[in-house]
């Protein structure tokens, strides 16, 4: 069996799929980097500042691996959702949160930032891409992604991560809607040529990351950030790889209205409702990523197996409901991803959740 036919028939492939899976798949959001003390190691032993970790392929390669020792079921790629924005006019540098040097704050800077070929202005990433799916062979998956237009927006307008204040934002929007809707309409046409280039690499999943999603209310989301998922996701839709839409704690039926195959669920947000709304969606999510966090690995191991429980390992994928927090506890994630392996269709007693040497597992 070719590795391509091999990766289509993996649990993270099916259950994106919709399929029913013999157990429930998992990867988490953020897994490659922040908590992790290997690649904490990996950073202090390189002496690269982040950016320039996301520019070079085979260390961006390297550190895309490292999750898989944990036991995860797919790789997602070490990049950022601001990489696309520097050959915009726009580069973003770590220090240690995304810093730009002259935010985006008015309409003659936005009509500035222009579109590209991001195969041309940046092929470290379909280098990384390359190297991952040679080391990888046909063991999991590989996810790429995307951040969505109104995401992208509000960094470039704060100069920075926006975190959860959304005055910046609104108040660019209200005061230049026009060139705001220009600069969206090509940061859309940016993005699909990105996850286009991605899914040409190899990539067999990708993810539409609108994280700002709670910048705005419901009208306002309608406006400014619907319109461009919907343009992205449909940009890619002819590809015929799953496309996994992640908007932060946006209720489910809102979500769905884009056109993504597969819904990524916030904390607040049911898996059986959902299902049963949409019942031709996959879906992915919901353990609380706060709760992963602060709480102890016995309530992360409960947390985690009500949710499998819900989702009744069909078309079900286990995921965080957003990232993981750089100062995540390392036995929390062995928690999750233990009881996830140890938890098989139909089994109402799991047994304990594995345990990974995290410190002590080999990596690059």
């Amino acid at each position: 069996m070719d590795p391509k036919s091999s990766v289509d028939n993996h649990l993270v492939s099916r259950a994106l799929r919709g399929e029913t899976t013999p157990r429930t798949p998992v990867w988490l959001m953020r897994q490659a980097g922040r908590f992790d003390p290997a690649y904490r190691r990996y950073r202090e032993s390189c002496g690269l500042e982040l950016e320039a970790l996301f520019s070079d392929g085979r260390r961006a390669a390297e550190i895309t691996m490292l999750p898989l020792r944990y036991g995860v079921d797919a790789l997602v790629l070490f990049q950022d959702i601001l990489t696309p924005l520097g050959p915009m006019g726009a580069p973003f540098r770590f220090r240690p949160g995304p810093k730009l040097e002259r935010p985006i704050d008015d309409a003659e800077a936005a009509e500035r930032l222009v579109e590209y070929e991001p195969t041309n202005r940046l092929p470290f990433v379909f280098e990384s891409i390359e190297r991952v799916l040679d080391l990888l062979g046909d063991r999991a998956p590989l996810l790429g992604f995307a951040g969505a237009p109104l995401t992208l927006l509000a960094f470039l307008v704060k100069g920075g991560s926006p975190g959860s204040d959304p005055r910046t934002l609104q108040e660019f929007l209200r005061s230049h809607p026009e060139p705001a809707a220009r600069l969206l309409d090509r940061l859309a046409a940016v993005t699909v040529s990105y996850l286009r280039a991605q899914i040409d690499a190899g990539v067999h999943a990708v993810q539409l990351f609108e994280s700002g999603a709670g910048l705005l209310d419901e009208r306002g989301y309608r406006r400014w950030a619907l319109p461009y998922q919907r343009t992205v996701l449909s940009g890619v839709a002819d590809l015929g790889v799953p496309t996994i839409l992640f908007a932060r704690e946006t209720a489910p039926d809102l979500l769905a209205e884009a056109g993504a195959t597969v819904l990524s669920l916030g904390s607040q947000a049911s898996i059986g409702s959902t299902r049963a709304r949409f019942p031709g969606l996959g879906l992915q999510g919901n353990v609380d990523n706060d709760l992963l966090r602060d709480g102890t690995p016995e309530e992360v191991a409960e947390a985690t197996r009500e949710c499998i429980r819900e989702g009744g390992h069909r078309g079900h994928v286990l995921n965080l409901s957003h990232g993981l927090h750089r100062d995540t506890p390392v036995e929390n994630v062995e928690s999750l991803i233990g009881c996830a392996r140890e938890y098989p269709c139909h089994d109402s007693d799991p047994r304990p959740s594995l345990s990974v040497d995290a410190e002590g597992a080999e990596g690059p």
